[in-house]
């Protein structure tokens, strides 16, 4: 009896530890969010993000979004609450760079309102703010133009271009970043 005694106490404890330390990871969303998807020359691409307002969540008051809030120069989860996914069915030319089909995380880095820089990470399933640098899988050019209008609400979207391929961008309060895609190796 004894010896099944220290087993059952030890996954006994295993068990009420796991959610403990599993619960911690979980975090509350703050921000609505959104799939957005598109055939572009025959791949599916999909976007999943957060969708932070340009109005603070806790006071109402509206923020400056980019070089403040977003701050210019460093990484930003590109979205709220958990990591931005983008998935493409097919390989991907992403700003001269070349993204193989899968899932990747998304990352941003605004330089200043005219240019920036979107990171695609190879790490997936992490909350937003857990970025790892080493899992960069590319870094490519954004530019930057105004918005017209401007959104209170962070938007991405993925358009269609006429003459093939496609551009990616990323919309919040007086700021468009694009960057153009084709679909290839």
């Amino acid at each position: 009896m004894k010896k099944l005694f220290a087993p059952i106490l030890f996954t006994l404890a295993l068990c009420l530890l796991l959610p403990a330390s599993h619960a911690q990871e979980k975090k509350a969303r703050v921000s609505p969010h959104e799939a957005v998807k598109a055939n572009v020359d025959g791949n599916e691409m999909s976007v999943v993000y957060g969708r932070p307002y340009t109005k603070d969540p806790k006071t109402g008051e509206k923020r400056k979004i980019w070089g403040t809030l977003v701050p210019f120069g460093k990484p930003w989860r590109l979205g709220a609450d958990e990591a931005t996914l983008l998935t493409t069915q097919q390989p991907i030319i992403l700003g001269g760079k070349s993204i193989p089909a899968g899932t990747y995380s998304l990352f941003m880095m605004p330089t200043t309102d005219k240019a920036g820089t979107l990171i695609v990470n190879k790490q997936t399933g992490q909350w937003g703010t857990k970025y790892d640098e080493k899992q960069d899988l590319v870094r490519v050019d954004m530019k930057g133009e105004p918005a017209s209008p401007a959104n209170d609400q962070l938007m991405i979207a993925i358009d269609k271009n006429p003459a093939g391929g496609g551009t990616l961008k990323v919309t919040w309060d007086n700021v468009e970043y694009l960057v153009d895609f084709k679909v290839g190796a």
